[in-house]
């Protein structure tokens, strides 16, 4: 049985389990992982906390906490780990300064990272970045102060308990030893990552930069994250579109690409899944099948062959012209033919801000991880799509299902504009006991301003008073779901959206539960939040963990 568990509530469909420590939070999930509980879809292992995705409708938050505290303590996992090695070369921006901090000489510090065995704890940040705990306890190094704006892709570094490589150019505050040419991210490698949990890793001194896997050498070219939408032949396709004007972001995306967590990747997918999935069963295709979601509308494609389409989510003029000119005005939520020739156009949205555009055979393109979505954060998948790019369309005679004649699918939800005021239920937890109790009531009672700083990474949000918290600092990385309500330092939360970073150190005050809704929150609109019962109380898997302490 494993002990001295705490369990919290992130969502309706997400449990946060509290280890004590790194290596209990490791040993705990190896034994999820075995035990492969009925109705758990996803682990995403953290510092101190593994996250559960599980399905409703298979098993509960209450039976979970319950089956999780009869699992038997597994230890260390008897199965052969995957060993990878890395070969650094030791010239480090902050090698120095981390020598310093650590009382030893900068070859001391060299030597010591390569001695020490590293295991690769969880994933998060960006695809393919590891946090590898080693077993020398010297390494507790401290963050920059200042976090640089640009780190180079292959920088091994060490922040707190970890030490990482950088697996693409980005910003962070990670103190800088060395580098390598090892590629952490290859979408034509099985699996993708380099690093996943429980991956052994060894770190060398190389005179030239390489990568070992086992016995074997890796690939260690570059590889794109981002692809390509797929292009036509030299003979044009019988059915395609070309962007005249893509409006503020036009994207392609599908419902994402849940279950790989463990790699650093979060499912991404269409915003506004519901829209995107009705505007698919209008038109006869699976829902699952890809379509384009237009930001704030705008959008204007010409098309190729014959066919059928349907846009759903923010409300938006909807404009057919013909080739000889004549104009045609069609309704949201209801499938209209397309003629060769045609041009289709979107008005800008007057409420909403995601409109979204199937097409009868769906759309042809590239796919990552088995999704053709858009990833803006972690730059996976097709790339944004720019005037002049020709997206190839399946045949509409390739379509399962017959055209739904149907109306009004697309707009039975009210959505509202800029100055309206809406409102939006929410899940207290996991982290509401880092506030007061002043400050779950102000998330409750007072109306909160969807700001211009917002994406599909998230929604900043303002409100008059900011939310008071009860403890200082951060937490230790933990998962974080779509819908999350995080809260930093200034007490103004960000509502995140469906391409957050996996893991993340301020507290989660509760999540959104209709994230589809959330996703069409126009800056401008106010939102007030709400319980079931409208009581300022945190729903939670253990009634029996509540005390204002648990897990620190």
């Amino acid at each position: 049985m494993i002990d001295n568990l705490d369990f919290h509530t992130a969502s309706r469909r997400h449990l946060l389990v509290e280890c004590p420590d790194l290596a209990a939070t490791m040993d705990l999930h190896q034994g999820l992982e075995a035990a492969a509980l009925d109705g758990v879809d996803e682990l995403v292992p953290a510092a101190r906390t593994v996250l559960i995705r599980f399905n409703p409708a298979r098993t509960s938050a209450p039976v979970l906490a319950d089956r999780i505290r009869r699992l038997e303590h597994t230890g260390t996992d008897s199965t052969e780990s995957r060993e990878v090695t890395i070969d650094v070369v030791y010239d480090g921006e902050d090698l120095h300064e981390v020598a310093d901090l650590l009382s030893l000489s900068p070859a001391e510090v060299v030597t010591r990272h390569q001695r020490a065995t590293w295991q690769v704890a969880f994933s998060g940040f960006a695809p393919g970045f590891g946090y590898l705990a080693g077993d020398d306890p010297i390494f507790t190094v401290p963050r920059r102060s200042s976090p640089r704006t640009r780190v180079p892709v292959g920088a091994v570094a060490l922040a707190g308990e970890f030490t990482g490589v950088y697996p693409r150019a980005s910003p962070g505050g990670w103190q800088l030893i060395g580098r390598t040419d090892a590629t952490l991210w290859d979408l034509n490698r099985e699996p993708p990552a380099l690093f996943i949990p429980g991956t052994i890793v060894t770190f060398r001194q190389a005179d030239r930069e390489s990568v070992t896997v086992g016995e074997a050498s890796a690939d260690t070219s570059s590889s794109s994250q981002q692809i390509s939408p797929a292009q036509p032949d030299d003979a044009a396709s019988a059915h395609a579109l070309t962007i005249i004007r893509p409006g503020l972001q036009l994207l392609i995306q599908d419902l994402g690409r849940p279950g790989f967590a463990a790699m650093g990747v979060s499912s991404a997918g269409a915003a506004d899944r519901a829209a995107l999935q009705n505007a698919n069963r209008l038109v006869g295709n699976d829902e699952t099948t890809a379509g384009l979601e237009s930001f704030g509308g705008g959008t204007k494609l010409a098309i190729t062959g014959d066919g059928v389409a349907a846009v759903t989510g923010g409300c938006a003029t909807i404009t057919v012209t013909s080739a000889d000119g004549a104009k045609f005005w069609h309704h949201l939520g209801e499938a209209f033919a397309l003629e060769d020739g045609d041009e289709l156009e979107l008005g800008m949205t007057e409420r909403g801000t995601r409109a979204y555009i199937a097409f009868r055979g769906g759309i042809e393109t590239e796919t990552a991880l088995g999704s053709a979505s858009t990833d803006t954060l972690a730059h996976l998948g097709p790339a944004r799509l720019e005037p002049d790019t020709t997206v190839i369309l399946g045949s509409p005679e390739s379509a399962p299902h017959l055209v739904d004649p149907v109306r009004g699918s697309g707009h039975e939800r009210h959505l509202p504009a800029p100055g309206e005021t809406i409102e939006l239920s929410v899940t207290l937890g996991p982290r509401a006991d880092w506030f007061t109790s002043a400050g779950v009531k102000t998330l409750l009672s007072q109306e909160w301003t969807v700001t211009h700083e917002s994406d599909r990474v998230g929604l900043r949000l303002a409100g008059d008073a900011p939310l008071e918290r009860s403890r200082t600092g951060e937490l230790p990385s933990e998962g974080a779901v779509t819908g999350a309500l995080q809260v930093p330092p200034n007490g103004q939360p960000v509502l995140f959206g469906p391409d957050h970073p996996l893991t993340g150190g301020y507290p989660v005050i509760a999540s959104v539960d209709d994230t589809d809704l959330a996703a069409q929150l126009a800056p401008g609109v106010r939102i007030r939040f709400v319980t079931d019962d409208g009581n300022p109380r945190q729903n939670s898997a253990d009634h029996t963990n509540h005390s204002p302490e648990n897990g620190h």
